[in-house]
């Protein structure tokens, strides 16, 4: 009998929690991989409860609908890339939704999983695509693009001080061909092993991040989950590195703000109105029991917001604001269960 692989779910708690999951709830896991997240969510939002999970890679798919399979039809998942989730969203009709999470880290079984390509510390292909059907792989970027480039890609995704000389080792021991050739051959160039932490890390991240396009499509990718939240919907996202956290502190300070003119600026200008409410200034860390278990965790960062309604301008549109019950229509965190009771009531009294 096939084994599912070792997963361990990052702040599973810290998540729920962040999401305020509730019974009748409908909630999309924008990087499913495995199903933890997914499946403590879909726990606590029964009865009634539903969830969209979405994943680039295929095998992930395949791990979380078997680990998921008894939730029935509440479990719906879907092989793409969360850059398309708002279409996704769309195609299920799975809008608006009450909460949405990212776990932008690696799944265990495809850093384990030598011809993925994701690790140094196995022998495999230079890879490196969360989806096989991607045309770029690691090997393409390392044995065809120049060394300026290669030094760039280095550098701005791995935020690596010698990205130049690293490139430059690259460059000259072409052909490569594995994952363990392209860690020595950097560890070479920087000197051998100084730390703890491989020389080749940060090589190895910056090519991930240029195979897969993770950081453009995480910033298309969470202004459409801003706008696919229903009102007092939920946004989680947890990030493993700078450049990730970066983008998502960016985005949620932005729309957690009114005005985002330029300080200088003596009247605002630019009309923007906060979509968002931070719900922790400040990061949440895995517990130091979580890290021991799971060293995996350790770099993890959980930030997270509410969705909120910009103030309607009544004497310039002549309108007045929606009531609580039209908001409720288009999404406010009222479940599913609750809001069907709420409207059995009405109907008896209007009787």
């Amino acid at each position: 009998m096939d084994r599912q692989p070792a997963h361990v779910p990052v702040m599973l708690e810290e998540v729920v929690k962040a999401l305020q999951v509730q019974p009748g709830g409908r909630y999309v896991d924008c990087t499913v991989g495995a199903g933890g997240h997914a499946a403590a969510i879909l726990d606590r939002s029964q009865p009634g409860g539903q969830l969209l999970g979405i994943d680039a890679d295929p095998q992930a798919i395949a791990i979380a609908r078997a680990r998921l399979a008894r939730y029935g039809e509440s479990a719906v998942l879907v092989n793409d890339n969360f850059a398309n989730l708002l279409a996704t969203c769309e195609k299920h009709d799975f809008l608006p939704v009450h909460g949405i999470v990212f776990d932008l880290g690696l799944a265990s079984f495809q850093i384990d999983v030598a011809d993925r390509g994701f690790s140094f510390q196995h022998e495999g292909q230079l890879d490196m695509r969360a989806n096989p059907a991607q045309e770029t792989t690691a090997a393409e970027i390392v044995n065809t693009y120049d060394e300026e480039e290669l030094a760039r890609i280095i550098h701005e995704y791995g935020e690596e001080p010698f990205s130049r000389r690293i490139a430059r080792a690259i460059v000259r021991a072409r052909p490569m061909e594995s994952t363990v050739q392209l860690a020595n051959t950097v560890e070479r160039a920087l000197g051998g092993r100084r730390s703890r932490i491989h020389p080749a890390t940060r090589t190895f991240q910056a090519l991930r991040i240029a195979v897969n396009q993770e950081l453009d499509n995480l910033q298309s990718a969470l202004g459409q989950a801003v706008e696919a939240l229903g009102f007092e919907g939920r946004l989680a996202v947890i990030s493993y590195h700078s450049l990730e956290d970066r983008i998502v502190k960016q985005l949620l300070r932005r729309e957690s703000t009114d005005c985002i003119c330029p300080p200088e600026t003596p009247e605002c200008v630019c009309g923007h109105k906060a979509t968002l409410r931070l719900v922790n200034k400040k990061t949440i860390t895995p517990s130091r029991e979580e890290v021991l278990a799971n060293p995996r965790s350790r770099s993890a960062r959980l930030r997270c917001a509410e969705r909120i309604i910009a103030e309607v301008d009544t004497e310039e549109s002549g309108e007045m604001c929606r009531s609580t019950a039209e908001v409720g229509a288009r999404g406010r965190r009222e479940s599913a269960l609750i809001r069907t009771l709420r409207q059995e009531l009405q109907e008896l009294f209007a009787a």
